[in-house]
């Protein structure tokens, strides 16, 4: 690669957009501007063809379940949503999501048994077929119904006529291979006597007889059960129950089915005696003193099953409970003979179902597992154990275990991270789950070629993940165990908080270090240093009171002599007393939260070391953390809100720096701020500060600041008349709980009283404080709500011993750049454009043994940017990406190089300095839902796609992009939706995806034995394309159903041609079978010609010795 030529410095004070004197803004959006005109040699390699945006893979939970299907064969199981979303899972790495194009809810799922196709029928009264032979499931037909309401389908095994019931009371059949109507139709009037005078409601069960496949049983809402003959088109017998139906189920004999009631009841029918049951009873319904049974809710569903192993069957429900216990958890309940088993769920059960050995009805089922879906989790019950375990889910399905707040991607961690995290993590595990293997295994999934360890971080749970579709949980974290419990009746500040007080609101983690930051919503933040050992350590508090007052202006008197950064000893923070300054009753000088006072004994993992909190003044709540940075190589942590900045030392514990926004712009105010007179009585909120040590005592903090002579005419820039705050962008926010609009106006307007100027970005590196430094030093770039960027310098000691000892100093900063809209992303490139990794601290467990050869010292890793250049002095690359802009800065000399104008229309919610392509670009999320990428550094724009219009705040605060051309955000408040905006991933993408269907030969009917079969009687066959086709049923009308094609094009061409493949395969694999079995048949029939050869052999041998001995005995008589 090559480097930028010889740059002249200075030539950006007249170019556009280069300083704050002189701000322009010429270029248009997507055309980026060079502000001088000087030659850039720089090599990019990067073209829009490199860049495609897709959907990967969705995790976590199905949001709003209603719907679940499983197939026995291919052992695979369908979730369906409120929202029209299908998740297909099989075997850990087999997890498909597909969605139809409208959002009615899914009602029902129907899979065919071992043939690779799903149907769904959903809200909006439509039947669709998808095809699962190819690894993203397409829809080949859907079927409208125009007339009827669709509540219940029912598809027999091996079976192409699909049996629909609507809310009228009729029954449909539908053809599966041309998705049309027969004109075989069963009336509700037809099924009910013709002296009943009410409709019998909406069908809400079909079901073939085990015994005969011409028998449907057809079961009504209001109580009424139906046997229809298919073959002679009439009613074999009618049930009658005062209560409605829920469910009905077969026993496999065909002689005997259970329904479960709206009262709590189970009713037992035997074909012989229809007129009454032949067992009612009441599971969980107990007999009162009065002699009255217990009211009981109402049974959703039942399964009847039978085991081999077993005379008894397995009798499965959920609900039934009685009313009178309130606040009782949803429960299934399994009763096996005498014995009756109720387990409580954490969550309301959407449904369930048995999982058996055999896909056929007539056969002893032989239930092994009850799948159960409840509206916020997925668990697998064990049935082969008598204490009914359940199965240890492998799926990352409690990511919404609290709320998710917000999200971090990282992608190329070290390789060792993953390994630790999840071995610490197993340990705290919950243990009794299932030995035995997790039964829903179907499809196939090969680890792609692009496979890279990542970690997705959500709140407080951090689970990695592999490129493809796999994600594991890996660890988990609860912030609550820091602080104390709030005892009742105490009032703390954090009990202003709507939200749970330990909400997660930003996260900062350091996968080099393992050091881990967490921002609360109550202005708190915690730092986590990993270990592997167990640690009994106090955690040191550290209060800080950043308060600003807009409304608070020095007169002109007290502000001469002043400083741009004040002597220590006025900003020093002081130990700070609850309430002082400030009238009773009113709070002041206190935390949202309490610190646990006494040393907390805590397990190996990420264990708190330091907790920041910022502190109420005069009543007013401490304003909420908008930006975070930590660099383990410096040991300093920073944080930012709409007041001021702080920089915290965490190694010494101590306060460095607590200023206002105002403050740090020392002369270079860019602003006319309007002054007014100071209130009474108001305490000075500059710079106060408080920290508490539990473990030792410290009465104050130390606070070094280095000052110069040329920054001393800062309070001077506040005399004379008041002036207007002016900007140039128009800040005011509509925030809305299902909308995300921002009215913006690129003319400079007035801003109101109330609004202050917030830190929205912080990024620590190697840069050059000052144009006429000849090397990089520490530095810290400040962006703010205004679209200024600031650079503050700093001075670390590098050696441990004094970086413990010495103070950091922090040198007076200044405003380098000023941009339209606030200020999102900082990063750093050399000259040849490569991205310059922030400096890092190797990790060392703070915890472990100390070895006297060997001390553990700090080791960092510092990648100045002209370490490995040829020329120091021709510096580095500074991005800055705001709302609306996007520079590229040469540094020391500050010039401008590039310009780009975003967006005009809109604003960018998150933007990143990213890698793909084995190259860099930038990254950024509208909030029109677009997502740009733009080269670096000539900012030329690459790709402009419409995805994802924000229409939810979730959206915009979850969503975040990373390396390798990815990104993520919360689909739903259960789900993570990944994609990717790179060419080779998209092309990749098939062979990461697993295979829904897989080749399987259908089981075997089981051999009844020739005396059941010839006292029981054998299943009856039904050709029902003699019954239901067209020649001999008829056409259905046209207007009582609409179908629709599915796709079509390459699409469809694709699922042709694995369908194709699929029977082909299947096809071999049913020859091969089939030679096998003959050539094992040949080899038992040589055995059996070899065994009856030598049982002749023998009995002619006893033949002869018995003739033998009748002719002795003849002898002996004569």
């Amino acid at each position: 690669m090559k480097k930028f030529r010889k740059v002249l410095d200075g030539l950006t004070t007249s170019s556009p957009g280069g300083t704050l004197g002189s701000p322009s803004y010429s270029s248009a959006a997507g055309t980026p501007t060079a502000s001088t005109p000087r030659e850039i040699d720089v090599q990019e390699t990067l073209v829009s063809e490199n860049f495609q945006l897709c959907k990967t893979v969705r995790h976590g939970f199905p949001y709003q379940p209603t719907a679940l299907a499983f197939d026995p064969v291919q052992k695979i199981v369908a979730i369906g949503s409120r929202t029209g979303g299908v998740r297909i899972l099989g075997r850990p790495g087999v997890d498909c999501y597909c969605h139809h194009e409208t959002t009615a809810a899914v009602l029902q799922l129907q899979f065919l048994i071992n043939e690779g196709a799903l149907v769904t029928a959903c809200a909006d009264d439509t039947l669709h077929l998808w095809n699962l032979r190819q690894r993203r499931p397409a829809i080949l037909h859907s079927l409208k119904f125009n007339r009827e309401r669709i509540t219940f389908c029912h598809l027999p095994f091996q079976s192409k006529w699909l049996y629909v019931g609507t809310e009228r009371g009729n029954t449909h059949i539908v053809n599966i291979e041309s998705f049309v109507l027969s004109g075989y139709v069963i009336m509700w009037n037809k099924a009910i006597e013709l002296c009943t005078k009410t409709h019998p409601g909406p069908v809400v069960h079909l079901s073939d007889s085990p015994k005969d496949e011409g028998k449907l049983l057809i079961g009504f809402e209001s109580g009424t059960v139906v046997q229809w003959d298919l073959r002679m088109k009439k009613v074999d017998f009618r049930i009658y129950y005062d209560e409605a139906i829920h469910s009905v189920s077969w026993h496999h004999e065909g002689k005997q089915f259970m329904c479960s009631h709206s009262d709590g009841s189970l009713t037992l029918w035997n074909q012989r005696n229809t007129a009454r049951p032949f067992q009612i009873t009441f599971p969980h319904g107990k007999i009162q003193k009065d002699g009255r049974k217990e009211s009981c809710k109402p049974i959703l569903k039942v399964e009847y099953k039978t085991s081999r192993n077993s005379s008894e069957p397995f009798v499965i429900f959920s609900g039934g409970l009685s009313y009178d216990k309130a606040g009782r958890r949803p429960t299934l309940t399994i009763m096996h003979g005498k014995a009756i088993t109720v387990l409580e769920m954490d969550h309301p059960i959407v449904e369930f179902m048995v999982l058996c050995e055999t896909p056929y009805n007539n056969e002893v089922q032989e239930p092994y597992a009850v799948v159960v879906l409840l509206e916020k989790d997925f668990i697998v019950v064990d049935l082969t154990q008598s204490n009914f375990p359940i199965f240890e889910n492998p799926y990352p399905m409690d990511i919404h275990e609290s709320p998710v707040t917000c999200t971090a991607y990282f992608a190329d961690c070290p390789p060792d991270i993953i390994p630790i995290l999840y071995s610490i993590g197993a340990k705290h595990k919950k243990t009794g789950f299932s030995q035995k293997e997790w039964p829903i295994t179907g499809g196939t999934w090969n680890v792609g070629s692009q496979t890279y360890p990542e970690i997705i971080i959500t709140g407080m749970a951090l689970p990695p993940s592999c490129p493809a579709v796999t994600l594991q949980m890996l660890y988990k974290l609860k912030t609550s165990k820091v602080f104390e419990k709030p005892k009742p009746g105490e009032v703390r500040g954090g009990d202003l908080v709507e939200e749970d007080p330990y909400a997660v609101q930003m996260v900062s983690w350091c996968p080099q270090s393992r050091i881990f930051c967490v921002v609360g919503i109550s202005a708190h933040i915690i730092l986590y240093r990993f270990s592997k050992y167990e640690a009994n350590t106090p955690i040191v508090s550290l209060e800080v009171r950043l308060q600003c007052d807009t409304e608070e202006v020095l007169s002109p008197s007290e502000t001469e002599n002043q400083p741009c950064f004040p002597e220590p000893g006025s900003h020093s923070p002081v130990q700070a007393s609850p309430g002082s300054g400030a009238s009773e009753g009113v709070k002041d000088s206190i935390p949202c939260l309490k610190v646990k006072e006494r040393p907390v004994r805590v397990p190996p993992g990420y264990q708190a070391e330091l907790v920041v909190q910022l502190l109420w003044v005069d009543g007013e709540p401490p304003g909420q953390i908008t930006s975070l940075d930590i660099n383990s190589a410096y040991g300093l942590l920073a944080f930012g809100n709409s007041n001021g900045l702080a920089v915290v030392d965490y190694l010494q514990k101590t306060l460095l720096l607590c200023l206002s926004t105002l403050d740090l712009y020392g002369a270079a105010d860019p602003y006319q701020r309007l002054t007014r007179s100071p209130r009474k009585n108001r305490q000075s909120t500059s710079g106060r500060a408080a920290r508490r040590t539990h473990a030792h005592t410290h009465t104050h903090t130390h606070t070094h600041i280095h000052r110069h002579r040329q920054a001393q005419g800062h309070r001077h820039a506040l005399k004379g008349p008041g002036r207007k705050l002016s900007l140039p962008t128009d800040l005011k926010t509509d925030l809305g709980t299902n909308s995300f609009s921002r009215s913006r106006s690129s003319s400079v307007s007035s801003i109101d009283r109330e609004t202050k100027e917030a830190v929205t970005t912080l990024q620590f590196g190697e840069s050059y404080g000052r144009k006429g430094d000849a090397q990089p030093t520490p530095c810290l770039w400040v962006g703010t709500s205004l679209g200024v960027v600031l650079l503050i310098p700093m001075s670390v000691p590098t050696e441990e011993e004094e970086r413990l000892e010495e103070p950091v100093t922090i040198g007076p900063g200044g405003a380098v750049l000023l941009m339209k809209g606030s200020i999102l992303r900082l990063a750093f490139l050399d000259l040849a454009g490569a991205i310059i990794p922030g400096p890092h601290e190797v990790w060392r467990d703070p915890n472990g043994p100390e070895d006297p050869d060997r001390p553990r010292r700090r080791k960092l890793i510092n990648f100045s940017p002209w370490s490995s250049q040829d020329g120091c002095a021709e510096g580095h690359l500074a991005v800055v990406c705001s709302e609306r802009q996007a520079k590229v800065l040469l540094m020391p000399s500050q010039a401008c190089l590039f310009v780009h104008n975003i967006t005009e229309s809109s604003f960018v919610l998150r933007a990143d300095v990213v890698t793909a392509c084995n190259s860099v670009c930038l990254a950024c999320f509208c909030a029109n839902g677009h997502i740009m990428t733009l080269s670096l550094p000539s900012l030329r724009p690459l790709m402009d796609v419409n995805y994802l219009p924000m229409t939810d705040m979730r959206i915009a605060r979850t969503f975040c992009f990373t390396n390798g051309g990815q990104a993520l955000y919360l689909s739903s408040p259960t789900e993570v939706q990944r994609i990717t905006f790179s060419q080779d991933m998209c092309e990749n993408l098939q062979e990461m995806l697993g295979e829904l269907f897989t080749p399987i030969e259908t089981p075997e009917v089981q051999n009844r034995g020739f005396l059941k079969g010839f006292f029981g009687g054998n299943a009856q066959n039904l050709d029902r394309e003699e019954l239901f086709g067209e020649a001999s049923a008829g056409k259905a009308s046209r207007s009582l159903a609409q179908h629709i094609p599915g796709q079509v094009g390459m699409e469809g061409m694709k699922a042709a041609a694995g369908g194709v493949v699929g029977d082909l395969a299947r096809a071999r694999i049913a020859l091969d079978e089939r030679g096998q079995r003959l050539g094992e048949l040949e080899d038992r029939t040589a055995h059996m010609m070899t065994s009856a050869e030598t049982f002749s052999k023998h009995a002619h041998e006893v033949l002869v010795f018995f003739t033998f001995l009748a002719q002795i005995a003849a002898i002996k008589r004569c």
